[in-house]
């Protein structure tokens, strides 16, 4: 897997003479996309931030809201899912562990791998990785990793959950739908 990475497409915009700071190929934005200069906004790729298709439209939507709908509605940026849509696909939202031992004082991972049932009956050697990284203090789930088929179909969900502050002890609480990959996450 090569992966190159973005950069923002802002040569032949002519930003400096409006007096547009950049970084680079980026243009530094405040919380409400707001750049340097008061009435230029800056959303998507171009702004540094998480370069990912639904991170931009809601970067859009909510400078639209905030300039013309009379919302003050800034982007949060926290704990955003994506999926590479590889096989199997790998999904993630939070913190990874690493990230998460340098933030919380004392972390717990719970860890899981197996042959999912619609791989156990031809007798392939495909399996299932699932993580989810709790921060001990709170209970609060803080990062959810998955490499699996469906991936990103289950992220959904989880990621609603991790952003709505969701602890191990809701997802414990949680009956799964049997027989689905999705059900160890609450088991």
């Amino acid at each position: 897997l090569m992966a190159t990475g973005r950069n923002g497409k802002i040569q032949g915009l002519n930003l400096e003479s409006a007096g547009v700071e950049t970084k680079g190929s980026f243009i530094p934005v405040n919380d409400y996309s707001q750049t340097n200069v008061e009435g230029v906004y800056a959303v998507g790729d171009v702004t540094n931030r998480i370069a990912l298709t639904p991170v931009a439209l809601m970067e859009g939507h909510s400078l639209a809201d905030t300039l013309f709908g009379g919302l003050d509605r800034p982007v949060d940026h926290d704990f955003v899912a994506s999926t590479v849509f590889t096989t199997p696909e790998i999904a993630t939202v939070g913190y990874t562990e690493e990230q998460a031992a340098a933030k919380f004082q004392d972390i717990t991972v719970f860890k899981t791998k197996f042959r999912p049932m619609a791989h156990s009956f031809p007798k392939t050697e495909t399996y299932t990785l699932f993580k989810v990284i709790v921060d001990t203090a709170t209970d609060q789930v803080v990062g959810v990793h998955l490499a699996t088929d469906g991936a990103g179909e289950m992220m959904q969900g989880m990621a609603v959950a991790v952003k709505m502050g969701a602890t191990k002890a809701d997802l414990d609480r949680t009956i799964g739908i049997h027989p689905t990959s999705a059900e160890e996450l609450v088991t």
